[in-house]
């Protein structure tokens, strides 16, 4: 059965699709066109909000996509990937370990799969808890450089997602600075489904005006990592430093059993 990750991801494809005038057109263009035109719309939007057109990474979301299609980005320029699943990212990240690829992990982080975030990715965006900082900590080899991470905030304290409370951040990254192999970089947000514009946009403000805040303190946090598909817009209004665009690129998943 195929599906779409959420409405969002259906409706920001319905977007894309403008770009090329039907389904039929769109299932024909290749993933190396669909990723163009994702990122002409970051870089139109931000061109729009008078922000630099290069100020916003656009990071391709290729869970649930094979390897075979990750390549096909990466030789047109892409080396920005996220993935949320910790076994089908480990495999894509070894097949693929010969491309200059910066592997961003986004999903939730078990803490029996935290040697396998601390040895193979650059990023984690989904951090939320100090025992997992530790793990992280002991499990990063010496070789490598420490991991960015971003705290994931539950910026709508939604019951049904993961990250702590914006009121939780300032002691939660004061924690993080006394790990030497591991460095803040900014913070991560998932907001609830189905919320209006003008609240959207109020969350969306209270989390840059916080990561604003930390890099006050920690210049290295430099990093919002905010927006899917349908509130790319409100998103990078509100100072997103980072995008995360599956299925507009990808096309349709396949649903994961």
């Amino acid at each position: 059965m195929i599906e779409f990750d959420s409405f969002f991801n259906r409706l920001y494809l319905d977007i894309t699709l403008a770009s090329f005038g039907s389904l039929k057109e769109y299932n024909m263009t290749s993933i190396e066109d669909r990723y163009h035109v994702v990122c002409d719309q970051v870089k139109t939007i931000s061109k729009r909000c008078g922000r630099d057109q290069d100020e916003v990474m656009l990071l391709a979301v290729s869970k649930m996509f094979p390897a075979d299609d990750i390549k096909k980005l990466a030789a047109i320029g892409c080396h920005q990937f996220a993935e949320s699943y910790v076994q089908e990212a480990c495999e894509k990240v070894d097949a693929l370990s010969d491309l200059n690829i910066t592997w961003h992990f986004i999903g939730p982080v078990q803490s029996n799969k935290t040697k396998d975030i601390a040895t193979r990715f650059q990023w984690l965006h989904s951090l939320d808890r100090l025992k997992i900082a530790r793990r992280l900590e002991e499990q990063r080899p010496d070789s490598l450089a420490p991991l960015n991470l971003c705290i994931q905030v539950n910026i709508s304290e939604d019951p049904n997602k993961s990250g702590i409370l914006l009121s939780e951040v300032d002691a939660f990254a004061a924690e993080l600075e006394t790990f030497s192999k591991l460095t803040l970089r900014g913070l991560m947000a998932v907001p609830a489904l189905g919320l209006e514009v003008g609240e959207l946009n109020s969350q969306f403000r209270q989390l840059s005006d916080k990561q604003q805040q930390l890099a006050k303190k920690y210049p290295q946090c430099d990093t919002l990592s905010l927006g899917m598909s349908a509130d790319m817009k409100e998103a990078i209004e509100a100072g997103s430093t980072m995008v995360r665009v599956g299925s507009a690129i990808f096309g349709q998943r396949q649903k994961k059993n």
